[in-house]
């Protein structure tokens, strides 16, 4: 019962139809009980010796019950199944929309082939409950109700004799629906954990091979699709003790109504037609017998997988847009952080702590410090990927968490550490659409093609040019409308990067925060990025997180964080100046970088630079 509560507001989308369905439910029964009723008359006659005429008439009658009958139920099960398909997708993308909105934290706690299982073999053992479950429930009720009474009808006293065997069958479905249900959750569970365990090692497949862990993974996940199977034995073998009970209960329903109902038709008591309909009703109520353990099986499935997309659906996103926003307006690019503290969920010490500084609007703003100092999740927290959990971060004096978040995020425009792309076209990476629609410059279908390879509009040519992503173009088969795969596999980590920063910047958006995202590009091609984001970006706010110099040399404003918190700010030759945390990092990775030169010259066999 609490699957369909859950499902409540799904039905209430589609009650018309549902509402005639079940209508038809019902009329297509009363048309099966109604063959019976016409056979008793028709041996009844032949009994009487009535002419051939008469029974023709009752085989006519039978013929147009049964193409009746069988339109209604063709009708029922189309306009059911139909709504239980429909429901299906509403709630898929319900599920799919609300995991879109939970912040990175949740996801910091699942994996993706446990949310992926839910999202579809729970999914689709809901729509099994929400349809054919129901329909036949109602089916087997309405049936069970006309036959019984049609038999009490025929005979009181043989029904009642007949109906002891089927008092055990309610025990019997209850003991082995709660078996069932306990059994289908772990198989679910079970299932996850091999989605989980084969998405992991499909896209570590590298690491996998490059590790020659190829037999050990084959094991583990032997050892998983074993346990997997062992649970789904021990189901079958439920339902294979289960099946039988219920053929034995209705079986001695059976026999109990030809032996009494002989012995009544050999003391003329009852006509051979009544206990022919009887046999008849009787064998009709097998079927609800039988059906009730089927529908029993999908309502128990269907409550374990409620029960599984409901966590999801309880766990309320923690970062959303509060009831009253705060308007941005035309953001001009302010950024302050008063007395920010954060702390990670499960964590016993703060990440950052006591933050104080602020950006002006059009200024270049680098973020320095060691690894794991608080950089990334700094800047995180500009765009309210992650909330603070002390202090306040403003947007043009306007705290993050007042204000509207889709509405922030259009004028932050943020890069990743790891760049991430998606198995589409490379044009369509880049433009990304805003609220389901492409911007107002994207000339192109719905997935990036229609247009000539290396064509692009001027917003996309110069996004490209600024991230120097359009020397790339000359190399790949389709140039800008190539079509990359999974997770831009096709490109080089250089490339990757640079095609997600051409993505923030075909934004356009009065921010643009960048976390250590040209870590994978050399040194000459970050110096033309760093050039050309001047330009680009002048009159507009820049944060730019790296552990490069070079990347940070000509910014406005430098902040060093150390353990978390402000160790200096200043511009580069204040800093280098007064010497400190952020000397000491230059020294040492100028130190780490002449490394590198050295050992590159030397591999290439050269002779070693002058220094």
């Amino acid at each position: 019962m609490n699957t369909i509560r859950s499902l409540l507001p799904y039905f209430r989308r589609y009650r018309t139809g549902i509402a005639f369905g079940l209508t038809l439910v019902v009329l297509s029964n009363l048309f099966t009980v109604a063959a019976p009723r016409i056979v008793k008359l028709a041996v009844d006659a032949l009994t009487a010796g009535d002419g051939q005429e008469v029974v023709l008439r009752y085989a006519i009658f039978l013929v147009v019950v049964a193409i009746v009958g069988g339109a209604i139920r063709y009708a029922m099960r189309e306009i059911l199944n139909g709504i239980s398909r429909r429901i299906e997708t509403d709630l898929r993308d319900d599920l799919f929309d609300h995991l879109l909105r939970l912040p990175p934290e949740f996801y910091d706690g699942w994996a993706t082939g446990d949310l992926m299982s839910r999202a579809t073999n729970d999914v689709q053992a809901i729509r099994m409950a929400a349809g054919p479950a129901v329909m036949y429930a109602l089916n087997t009720a309405t049936i069970s109700v006309l036959a019984i009474g049609s038999m009490i009808w025929i005979d009181r006293s043989l029904t009642l004799l007949a109906m002891i065997p089927m008092v055990a069958i309610p025990p019997l479905v209850f003991g082995f629906g709660n078996q069932v249900q306990i059994r289908f959750t772990k198989i679910q569970e079970q299932f996850s954990e091999i989605s989980a365990f084969a998405h992991e090692n499909l896209s570590g497949t590298r690491i996998v091979k490059a590790y020659v862990q190829e037999k050990p993974q084959a094991r583990r996940f032997a050892d998983l699709n074993s346990r997997y199977r062992a649970l789904n034995l021990s189901l079958a073998r439920i339902w294979g003790l289960f099946h039988p009970s219920l053929g034995l209960c209705t079986g001695a329903g059976a026999v109990i109504a030809l032996w009494f109902g002989g012995g009544q038709v050999i003391r003329g008591e009852m006509t051979i037609g009544d206990l022919v309909a009887f046999s008849f009703y009787l064998t009709l109520l097998m079927w609800p017998m039988v059906a009730l353990g089927w529908v029993t099986n999908l309502f128990q499935r269907g409550a374990a997988s409620m029960g599984r997309i409901r966590e999801l659906f309880d766990t309320e996103p923690a970062i959303a847009t509060p009831p009253r926003p705060s308007g941005l307006g035309q953001v001009a690019g302010r950024i302050e952080f008063r007395d920010v503290s954060f702390r990670y969920k499960g964590m016993d010490r703060d990440v950052l702590s006591n933050i104080s500084f602020s950006i002006e609007p059009g200024q270049v703003a680098a973020i320095v410090g060691g690894t794991g100092s608080g950089k990334s999740t700094l800047a995180a927290l500009i765009p309210r990927l992650r909330d603070v959990t002390g202090g306040q971060v403003l947007i043009d004096g306007v705290d993050v968490r007042d204000a509207d978040l889709e509405e922030l995020r259009q004028a932050v425009a943020f890069v990743p550490q790891e760049p991430f792309l998606f198995s589409t076209r490379l044009r369509a990476n880049i433009e990304m659409r805003t609220n389901g629609r492409r911007p107002p410059s994207a000339e192109t279908g719905s997935d990036g093609a229609g247009m000539n390879p290396l064509v692009a509009t001027p917003r996309l040519t110069r996004a490209m040019e600024a991230a120097q992503l359009n020397k790339t173009l000359d190399i790949l088969p389709e140039g800008i409308d190539t079509r990359l795969g999974e997770r831009g596999v096709n490109l080089s980590g250089g490339q990757k990067q640079r095609a997600t920063l051409a993505r923030a910047l075909y934004r356009d958006a009065p921010v643009l925060v960048l976390d250590d995202a040209l870590s994978a590009v050399d040194f000459e091609t970050e110096a033309a990025i760093l050039a050309e984001l001047r330009s680009y970006m002048a009159g507009r706010t820049s944060v730019i997180v790296s552990h490069r110099a070079s990347s940070v040399r000509n910014a406005d404003i430098i902040i060093v964080l150390q353990d978390g918190r402000v160790a200096q700010t200043g511009r580069h030759d204040q800093l280098m100046a007064a010497g400190g945390a952020y000397a000491r990092l230059l020294h040492r990775q100028l130190a780490r970088e002449e490394l590198h030169s050295i050992e590159a010259v030397r591999r290439a066999g050269g002779a070693r630079p002058r220094v």
